[in-house]
């Protein structure tokens, strides 16, 4: 695809961010460099068919100074986290890095090894333990341990151990309490729309190159493997709780409803290293990721982050995370979780300040400053979450999406308000003209703008696409954090190229595997399509034969309701005899295959499956 080069506007907005932020502080590659011991050559890991599922080596051009068409801080940020390979941390302590989003840890115990965080996808995982073994030797795995509940501190774990491994105690599975019950819900719930939108996110289906994808700020991109799960055999519950694995003992800190609703810090005293997940990186963080999450709360956050500080600020000597690099030394551990805790702090104690001002969360994300030494602190600049849209999020977990401006509270959707605004404007040939002038002046935030209402209106002109697609290709060239120039990017690029869809999936089928009956019944219960079942007055009763349960499904004014009880073949139209796995095939629309018995009338279930819709895994985004 033909990209087109930096305007003179983004090259001076480049050349001022080169001026005035501190390039001359080099600790963090000295810091990203430490302990390195080796990597994989070529750095590429492959599935079982030959297909390239991480290609670390697609990020070699990193190097040297920014080119014009990339932020110069984000460009940073992108040499630091595409370094690779197997790091040691402290002699016991070893990541592999660049392998995949995130970040393994192996920690040696007395004969074994505890793995921290298996990435994203079983086949990257199995690489980064193969790495290790390669430098330390063929130590067997005595447990997993999931800092929390997003898929990419799992999603690896059958590269590491097999289902019979864990099963037979010979390997246990530790994560906090809740972990599986929020990774397949966050998963399946708004699944479908999360992980379209991940796709935008993480540049997945973006040419790696200066004009194109150079990473997210937290990492890469996303591994493309195969995703899997296995429930924990220790649920941690309690902050203080300590636990010895393999003669090596482990003391926890409870942290949930900060960047995931399941998450957990610990330390490990003999090593005197401090674990934080994914609480503490060098970036800011989403409080509302970009493709779709709860609005996380930074108040907690920040009282976690004082909690850590207060219970081992004294007892670590190297700090390290799910993502990024470690930091070394008690005294600098100590300043970095104080200003990651004063960050999320500001955030939210500002916005709340300025919204009882009167400021809605579009103003505030505009005026709010951050303080000159968090400014300053690259740990704290925007590469993942920013912000901009992070006060937004704490507005809207605060006050919802309305203003409170009575204009703003029906507008005409999109398409509608649109074409109303191209009609305001004189048509589409003047709107488009004033947008070309906004680009040549260097406005592309309000090109955008406007050229959202062209598109809308006429999705197929030609002429507004390119223009579209040159805009958001300028505000991807401009923007310091990965995400957003990931989502600029993309929306060039299907603006130029046609829909991608999505690339990646999260459904795998260990994880799906792993919802409960009462969970499969919610994802039927959100694809009813509801005008069509409006007069539907259906009872059904599912038995799950491998659990021994029984629920009463009912279907009454487009609603599906079901409840835990014995069956009742007298007051249910039809009875269906299944069990769990096969309950979630018919989920995913396997309406006629066997292993479905069912007794009372027959079309009953027919007439369910016949108003239960999917998803479309690819929808637009940019165009309507």
């Amino acid at each position: 695809m033909v990209h087109n080069g930096a305007t003179d506007a983004i090259r001076k907005q480049q050349q001022s961010l080169k001026e005035t932020l501190p390039f001359h502080d080099t600790r963090d590659f000295e810091a990203a460099d430490r302990g390195f011991l080796g990597t994989i050559t070529p750095a590429v890991v492959h599935d079982e068919q030959g297909n390239v599922v991480w290609d670390a080596d697609s990020y070699d051009f990193i190097t040297g100074d920014a080119p014009d068409t990339v932020n110069p801080s984000l460009w940073r940020q992108s040499r630091l986290v595409s370094k690779h390979g197997l790091f040691e941390v402290v002699e016991g302590v070893y990541q592999a890095r660049g392998l995949d989003l995130s970040n393994v840890s192996f920690i040696e115990s007395e004969t074994g090894v505890i793995v921290i965080d298996p990435l994203i996808s079983k086949e990257t995982a199995k690489a980064a333990l193969d790495l290790y073994r390669e430098h330390r030797g063929e130590r067997p795995v005595v447990a997993v341990v999931f800092t929390h509940s997003h898929i990419d501190h799992f999603g690896g774990v059958l590269g590491i151990v097999s289902k019979e491994e864990v099963e037979s105690g010979a390997v246990q599975i530790i994560a906090p309490e809740g972990t599986v019950a929020e990774a397949v819900a966050e998963n399946v719930y708004a699944g479908t729309a999360m992980a379209r939108r991940a796709g935008y996110m993480y540049g997945a289906a973006l040419e790696r190159g200066p004009e194109g994808a150079v990473g997210a700020g937290l990492g890469q991109t996303t591994s493309t493997g195969r995703p899997g799960i296995i429930p924990p055999t220790v649920q941690i519950a309690r902050t203080g709780e300590t636990h010895t694995v393999d003669g090596l003992d482990i003391e926890f800190q409870m942290a949930p409803g900060t960047e995931a609703p399941a998450e957990m810090h610990f330390l490990f005293p003999k090593y005197r290293a401090l674990c934080m997940a994914e609480n503490a990186t060098h970036t800011l963080h989403n409080l509302l990721t970009l493709r779709g999450a709860l609005v996380r709360d930074p108040h907690v956050w920040s009282e976690y982050l004082t909690e850590a500080i207060d219970r081992y600020g004294d007892s670590a000597d190297v700090l390290f995370t799910s993502h990024h690099w470690p930091t070394w030394g008690n005294a600098e551990i100590v300043e970095f979780l104080s200003l990651q805790r004063d960050l999320y702090a500001y955030l939210h104690d500002q916005t709340l300040r300025m919204l009882n001002q009167g400021m809605t969360g579009a103003e505030i994300a505009e005026e709010i400053q951050l303080p000159p030494i968090l400014e300053n602190s690259w740990h704290a600049r925007g590469y993942y979450g920013s912000v901009s849209h992070n006060v937004k999020a704490i507005y809207q977990r605060y006050m919802g999406w309305f203003d409170g401006n009575p204009a703003r509270l029906w507008p005409h959707p999109p398409k509608s308000l649109s074409e109303r605004y191209v009609q305001l404007a004189g048509g589409l040939d003047r709107i488009t003209a004033a947008a070309r002038e906004a680009f040549d002046a260097g406005d592309f935030r309000w090109a955008a703008t406007l050229l959202d209402h062209a598109i809308f209106t006429e999705p197929e002109n030609a002429a507004v696409r390119e223009l579209y697609a040159a805009t958001l290709e300028q505000l991807a060239y401009g923007a310091e954090n990965g995400t957003w120039r990931n989502f600029f990017m993309s929306g060039a690029t299907e603006l130029r190229t046609g829909n991608f869809g999505t690339p990646t999936t999260t459904s795998a089928p260990e994880i799906l595997a792993q919802l409960t009956a009462e969970q499969l019944f919610d994802s039927v219960a959100i694809s009813v399509d509801g005008p069509r079942a409006w007069d539907f007055d259906l009872a059904l009763d599912f038995t799950l034969t491998d659990e021994g349960r029984n629920f009463r499904v009912t279907l009454r004014n487009g609603v599906l309701v079901y409840l835990e009880k014995a069956a009742e073949a007298s007051s249910a139209h039809a009875t269906l005899s299944l069990t769990k796995p096969r309950l979630l095939a018919l989920v995913a629309g396997d309406t006629d295959g066997p292993g479905v018995e069912i007794s009372g009338d027959k079309t009953t279930f027919g007439t369910l499956a016949s108003v239960l819709t999917a998803g479309d895994p690819s929808f637009n985004i940019v165009t309507p």
